[in-house]
């Protein structure tokens, strides 16, 4: 894998930022660029079968979370996961800091990623939240917040490593949006090989007659109808 510090920030530089705040404003989701190219994602996806990479395995089903299976990275990253976090954090970072103006919350986010993982861990969320998730046939994911302990970035990144239509059907990403004295809304997206979306980690300002409200979100996905789905998801916090 050849996917550099410098390589990963001018990848992350072709998307345009501006219109993608826009739309994480509307919806809580929005498409990147191609953030890695298809031989990337299969060398990627194919670190799975290398357990030593990670410090732990979730069976969903185990644990009634829907079907299907994810790991959890050590600190020890593969260079394209470590250098695509490192590239994307300074960009989500205003997004971030623009929200809690919103939702008068502190903004505990530094300038440095590896200031804020300090931060983590120094309040006891020591371990690395970085995941490489496989879905099969019948597979899915029920919706959640990936919230690991009181320090939070309100925004993270998933990733698709295969291609849709063709290695896989069905299995779109789902978002959820709990609106105050109305119906939810959801979205469904599709995941474009080696390209990422960004999404809301637990709520996101919505706009009320009295200012702002947090509306509250959750993410998962939808039954896989055939064939195999792997994704790598970027949280920008670490687990206690």
């Amino acid at each position: 894998m050849t996917v550099t510090p410098d390589l990963a920030a001018r990848r992350v530089a072709e998307t345009d930022w501006t219109a993608l705040a826009a739309e994480l404003d509307v919806h809580g989701c929005a498409p990147t660029a191609p953030l890695l190219t298809p031989a990337e994602c299969r060398d990627l996806a194919a670190l799975y079968e290398k357990p030593e990479l990670f410090r732990t395995t979730v069976d969903m089903a185990r644990h009634r979370f829907g079907s299907g299976e994810y790991r959890y990275f050590t600190h020890d990253l593969p260079a394209p996961v470590a250098a695509l976090r490192a590239a994307l954090y300074p960009r989500l970072l205003s997004v971030a800091r623009d929200w809690a103006v919103r939702l008068d919350r502190p903004a505990p986010w530094p300038d440095s990623l590896e200031e804020w993982l300090e931060r983590c861990h120094a309040a006891g969320q020591g371990r690395s939240a970085q995941i490489l998730l496989r879905y099969t046939a019948g597979d899915w994911n029920a919706l959640h917040r990936d919230v690991f302990g009181d320090l939070v970035f309100p925004l993270q990144v998933v990733v698709g490593l295969d291609v849709h239509g063709t290695d896989y059907t069905g299995g779109e990403f789902l978002m959820v949006e709990q609106r105050p004295r109305a119906q939810s809304r959801g979205t469904a997206t599709v995941l474009p090989q080696g390209h990422g979306v960004v999404f809301t980690t637990r709520d996101r300002p919505v706009r009320s007659r009295r200012g702002w409200s947090a509306g509250a979100m959750r993410h998962g996905v939808s039954v896989v109808r055939s064939g195999d789905r792997r994704a790598l998801g970027i949280v920008f916090h670490d687990a206690t």
